[in-house]
């Protein structure tokens, strides 16, 4: 790994030692491939390791002249992670750029999610990116180009969003956390930038786990996360966010959808929970399936209605972007150009 040269223009990321967290596929992926077109030395982290090299491939294949490197680790082992970093920096001659983004997504009604449910979205999202801003801010504060951390939140964490709890819940901790860390950081030169997305294709509906009625479950999350006038092109998204990462802004809501749930939550806050409560009738009632499966292991229902055979339009928008993104299991990874 050759030695990092910075860009003297105060504003590039040509040179810098990026990590992105949740990096083998889908959004963090994406951002990881928009960095790396930027001129950043990329350091992918996941868990599964036949991801992260599927991941590394595909990058190279992209930027042949590029510079990528893969780690296996969990973030919500605190351990781990001060190893990774301890290595990276190392390796890379640094950390200027940390993205966290790992998390899961569990859609089905409270109830069936129960408390272990929360517990495991609180400790992968939240803590996930608690743990990741704590060990990565000692090297942030080092970097040479002044650090940048971005932590990605949602949509979901700035209104609760129905059989989304435990995923609302922590991305609003999350969204919290960016907003402190803000102030605390900017005394060192670091910044810190929230990011809230709204729907995007990225095909994570493969990789949500889904309980209560699980195929009405999987059907309206995959659908309304693949509709073209809902949901965001994830190569568009991935670039927004490395562009606010760059011009160090504090805070970044996408899609218009999101932006005006944000605001409209902001000013009306009662009367957007009632306009929920509305949305939520349309939602699968609770079914006796207690058990979480992931989206890879749904067999989707045969649309025979008008109003299935729409919603198969934008599952099916969903579907051609987890092939792109590696989100689907044991299979090539199509190639993606922005």
């Amino acid at each position: 790994m050759p030695t990092p040269v910075i860009s003297r223009t105060p504003e590039s990321l040509h040179g810098l030692s990026a990590v992105v967290t949740g990096g083998s596929r889908g959004l963090g992926l994406l951002i990881a491939d928009e960095l790396m077109d930027r001129g950043c030395h990329v350091t992918l982290v996941a868990r599964d390791a036949a991801e992260l090299e599927r991941a590394d491939g595909l990058l190279r294949q992209r930027h042949p002249h590029g510079s990528v490197r893969t780690e296996v680790a969990d973030v919500r082992e605190k351990k781990a992670l001060a190893d990774l970093f301890h290595r990276t920096a190392a390796v890379c001659g640094g950390v200027d750029v940390v993205v966290a983004n790992a998390g899961i997504i569990q859609v089905a009604p409270a109830e069936t999610v129960g408390a272990a449910g929360f517990d495991d979205a609180m400790g992968t999202v939240f803590h996930g990116a608690l743990n990741t801003s704590l060990e990565a801010l000692p090297y942030l504060r080092e970097s040479r180009a002044g650090g940048r951390l971005a932590l990605i939140g949602s949509v979901g964490g700035l209104l609760a969003v129905p059989h989304l709890l435990p995923y609302s819940c922590a991305k609003a901790a999350v969204g919290a956390l960016a907003e402190g860390l803000y102030v605390e950081a900017a005394r060192d030169g670091v910044s810190v930038t929230a990011v809230h997305p709204g729907l995007m294709r990225t095909g994570s509906h493969l990789h949500a786990v889904f309980g209560g009625d699980r195929r009405r479950e999987f059907a309206w999350f995959s659908a309304l996360a693949g509709t073209p006038l809902l949901s965001m092109d994830a190569h568009r998204a991935a670039g927004r966010i490395v562009t606010a990462v760059q011009r160090r802004r504090l805070r970044l809501v996408l899609t218009p959808a999101a932006r005006v749930a944000d605001k409209a939550h902001g000013l009306a806050p009662a009367l957007t929970a009632r306009l929920s409560h509305a949305a939520a009738a349309l939602l699968p009632a609770a079914a006796d399936e207690p058990e979480l499966r992931p989206g890879l292991d749904i067999e989707p229902a045969v649309p025979r209605t008008l109003g299935e055979r729409l919603r198969s339009v934008g599952s099916a928008l969903n579907d051609r972007a987890a092939r792109a993104y590696n989100q689907r299991r044991h299979t090539a990874v199509e190639g993606h150009r922005h």
